[in-house]
């Protein structure tokens, strides 16, 4: 069996690779259990040198892996260029992480410490969207940790990953394997007696089936999953200042961000005035082959994605709903869709109810803000939330009713290395980012020395 992997904005075959086999699987799992028993010896400072020369690695190669980013996911080439910075600066962040014991008491009596210990073989699984970046957020806290990885990319997108994967091993073998392929590969990464973690970037019901499959092994496990980030634009917000990043903390990756702004409740008195910024915004945008000079606006990555948000957008037409797009260039052969604003639609829509994961944004206004919490509140996803508007007691209220993993004022989509990121509800489990997702992969080991 074969993958091909398509250009989305040509629907051409950029390479044609093989899929990895079972037994392929094992040996990638046997290899990274082979160098984790070194790895694991060096000491936190002696991994985070070798992380600091893969940051090297990845910037002497950002051209490359820039290009490789464009030609299988789609995006402009300054937003693949943004990505592969991104995976440096991740890079550099966890090769900086301090793995020192903590002391929880110092005293006549005795000494308490928490040693974080790796857990051993590590397996990835991560989506098309941000091919590079969420590689790199998988990857390089296990590293640090002493962990070894295998991953196993979207076969949408696997050349970049292929590029880090050489990239890592041209400085430290071993430590980082990758597999291809679909469920068959898959399924045998996470369910290998060997691996003790799996960390997985997907749609919720993918990442609860994987779960279930190694729950009888008590095996560690952080999903970021499917979002429907709701943001809730108040009366006092100043949409001058405040349009642009509304429409980029939607459209950014073209709507492809597992937390992008994804449901927008306007108070009725800034509705127009908003909806009339974020349409001109959109008409802005040159949209065409990431590759092509001047180009701001990508495709959808892949003919599933493309086919749900168009039938989205046109169930959006056929409810009577305003849906205001600008026109698409002539001659475009891929899987383009416009950045699509869809006024006042009806909040039982797809649209609203459902993530769409692509470049559309319902626009629903509003006139009691305790009425329209009722429904921003989603049932299912609590990935990500935004609050718009001026200090004041209204602002500090809604923040207290959004129950997402993360709430966000007068932005959205911003994520940090510093900064714990992850989702409630059936929006993910665990964290990652910080020090609190950099233990996610250890295992703590308690030392009490009596003194007495």
């Amino acid at each position: 069996m074969q993958i091909d992997v398509i250009n989305p904005a040509t629907k051409q075959v950029v390479e044609t690779l093989n899929r990895s086999s079972v037994e392929e699987v094992n040996d990638a799992v046997a290899t990274a259990l082979q160098s984790f028993e070194t790895w694991r010896q060096k000491t936190s400072e002696e991994r985070g040198v070798v992380l600091h020369a893969i940051a090297d690695g990845i910037e002497a190669s950002a051209t490359e892996l820039a290009n490789l980013i464009v030609a299988e996911q789609g995006k402009p080439l300054p937003v693949a260029m943004m990505e592969v910075g991104g995976a440096v600066a991740w890079t550099r962040y966890n090769a900086d992480l301090s793995q020192a014991p903590e002391v929880l008491e110092d005293s006549a009596d005795r000494l308490v410490q928490v040693h974080r210990l790796p857990l051993g073989v590590v397996a990835s699984i991560t989506p098309w969207n941000w091919p590079l970046m969420i590689a790199i957020w998988h990857i390089m806290p296990a590293l640090k940790a002493g962990n070894a990885v295998v991953i196993k990319p979207s076969s949408n997108t696997p050349l970049s990953t292929i590029k880090l994967v050489d990239i890592v091993s041209a400085i430290e073998p071993g430590i980082l394997g990758i597999v291809l392929g679909g469920k068959i590969a898959g399924e045998a990464l996470v369910t290998h007696p060997e691996v003790k973690k799996l960390v997985f970037t997907g749609s919720t019901p993918t990442g609860t089936h994987l779960a279930s499959l190694i729950a009888k092994d008590l095996k560690k496990v952080t999903l970021e999953l499917g979002g429907n980030d709701a943001g809730i634009v108040l009366a006092n917000a100043d949409i001058d200042k405040l349009a642009s990043k509304i429409y980029m903390g939607a459209f950014i990756n073209m709507g492809q961000t597992c937390a992008a702004l994804k449901r927008l409740y306007v108070h009725r008195s800034k509705y127009d005035a908003l909806c009339d910024a974020l349409v001109d915004m959109a008409k802005a945008e040159v949209v065409g082959n990431g590759m092509e000079e001047g180009v701001t606006f990508g495709p959808v990555q892949n003919k599933n994605q493309y086919d749900l948000v168009t039938s989205m957008i046109q169930q959006a037409r056929d409810s009577g709903s305003e849906v205001i797009a600008p026109e698409l260039p002539e001659g475009l052969d891929g899987y383009f869709i416009a950045p699509t604003i869809i006024k006042n639609p009806p909040l039982e829509l797809s649209v609203v109810c459902d993530e769409q994961f692509g470049p559309v944004l319902p626009v629903i206004p509003y006139d009691d803000i305790k009425e329209i919490m009722k429904d921003a509140i989603h049932k299912e996803f609590a990935l990500g939330g935004s609050v718009w508007g001026e200090e004041s007691e209204e602002l500090d209220w809604v923040v207290g009713q959004l129950d997402s993993g993360t709430v966000w004022i007068n932005n959205h989509a911003e994520v940090l290395p510093h900064i714990p990121f992850g989702g409630n509800k059936l929006s993910g489990l665990g964290v990652e980012f910080g020090v609190e997702g950099f233990l996610e992969n250890t295992q703590r080991k308690v030392v009490s020395y009596s003194r007495t």
